[in-house]
């Protein structure tokens, strides 16, 4: 049975927005009822499974997506072809660049994703207006700043081990936005070769440290992608 969050506004908001765990803190948090009302009548909720293109490089953006549920693939390709994965998205994460006429990057779902999707002149008018909206998304994007100059340090100072340690625990504390505490359990939502790719280190090498930090007892695998995090004080210790 689905539960509904109980809050001071939930008999002025829209039925799907009652039980909607990422709006308490996503850019749908700082809208008030009456914002919510007017922008429901414009979204709709979408599901994609692994593997879905949401947004392409360089396409035109005709609107943005909330990240429910499930873990998004931001990746850049070069005119060779080669392909670099440079982020993941999360709930309750804003896909797409506001008042940019197209995508700078290509969001591809990594996991079951349940989505959001809000027509880009709508959610422009209310950033437009000022006031909380504007700044929730402003922070957003300042955050998303900081993560990406973590990254650039993990990426360029840590290492192998330290990589995949910090993958591990971004993964643990972001995958699941209803929980308060970091996930001890989940899914993999990257293959062998993207999780390399986005460590920037050989497959060979990323299978090397999991089994590594399996045999010390830091974490468990199952069926190749099912993750337990055995010590999760251990592996944030791992991070670097």
């Amino acid at each position: 049975m689905q539960t509904v969050r109980k809050d001071i506004h939930n008999s002025q908001l829209p039925i799907l927005c009652q039980s909607c765990e990422a709006r308490h803190q996503g850019i749908c948090g700082a809208m008030s009822a009456e914002q919510l009302l007017a922008i429901s009548k414009h979204t709709r909720r979408v599901r994609r499974e692994p593997g879905q293109e949401i947004m392409a490089d360089a396409m035109p953006i005709a609107a943005y997506a909330n990240v429910l549920k499930g873990v998004v693939k931001l990746t850049k390709v070069l005119e060779d072809g080669r392909q670099q994965v440079v982020g993941l998205q999360f709930a309750p994460d804003l896909l797409g660049r506001p008042f940019a006429s197209e995508s700078r990057v290509t969001a591809e779902t990594a996991s079951d994703v349940e989505l959001c999707m809000i027509p880009k002149a709508p959610l422009e008018a209310l950033m437009t207006a000022g006031g909380p909206v504007e700044h929730r998304i402003m922070m957003q994007a300042l955050r998303e700043l900081d993560e990406a100059r973590d990254w650039m340090v993990t990426l360029g100072r840590k290492t192998a081990a330290e990589k995949v340690a910090s993958f591990l625990y971004l993964l643990a504390t972001h995958i699941d936005p209803t929980e308060e505490e970091a996930l001890v359990t989940f899914d993999l939502p990257l293959s062998r070769a993207d999780i390399a790719d986005f460590l920037g280190l050989t497959i060979e090498t990323v299978s090397r440290q999991l089994t590594k930090l399996k045999a010390e007892k830091v974490i468990e695998i199952a069926n190749y992608r099912h993750v337990t995090i055995a010590d999760l004080a251990q592996l944030r210790l791992r991070c670097g």
